[in-house]
């Protein structure tokens, strides 16, 4: 999903467009193919592999109304479309903790950090929660803990979930918005 430019056109600033590329095909033909769909050419098969949710679909040249590489991609791009219709948008989200880690903290959750605030005279204790936005640069946000004479194992663990709540809430609404993006560019194709 792009944001602004994409090849072939000049969308307006801010809308959403799906991406599109051009494909030279077996027999020289240059055609305009949206993301998630491929061509296959080999010896014995020729036609285009939608990729898009489980199963993959393929639509071969020589088969259905009106054979050849267009008709097949027309319908490649129909299934597209319904299964963009039906199926959430691939987010490209970290889910898995990353190896390097030190800690045991899900992911976009780091902590607690300590730190000593002008005109104060005991450190605290914070989470820094990273919320992501779709199609904007993500938020970092605090979750207070408590400070140097208030910290409790009950404190550390009601801050945790309130970090993981907010982590949460923002993968939920990152989800829901590239899922509203997807589905904008695809009525567009």
């Amino acid at each position: 999903m792009a944001t602004g430019g994409f090849m072939g056109g000049k969308p307006i600033e801010g809308q959403q467009v799906m991406q599109t590329r051009t494909v030279t095909i077996y027999t020289g033909l240059r055609i305009r193919v949206p993301e998630h769909i491929q061509r296959i050419d080999t010896h014995s098969t020729h036609g285009w592999q939608m990729r898009y949710g489980q199963p993959t679909l393929f639509f071969s040249d020589g088969q259905g109304p009106g054979n050849g590489p267009r008709p097949a991609l027309k319908r490649a791009t129909e299934a597209l479309r319904q299964r963009i219709a039906e199926l959430p948008a691939p987010t490209g989200l970290q889910r898995g903790t990353s190896p390097n880690k030190q800690n045991d903290l899900p992911v976009g959750i780091s902590g607690p950090i300590l730190r000593q605030r002008p005109g104060r005279s005991v450190p605290e204790c914070h989470f820094s929660v990273n919320l992501p936005r779709y199609g904007g640069r993500p938020l970092r946000r605090s979750v207070y803990i408590a400070n140097q004479n208030t910290y409790s194992p009950e404190r550390y663990t009601d801050a945790l979930n309130a970090a993981l709540d907010m982590r949460r809430k923002a993968e939920e609404q990152y989800q829901l918005d590239a899922t509203a993006a997807k589905r904008r560019a695809a009525a567009k194709l």
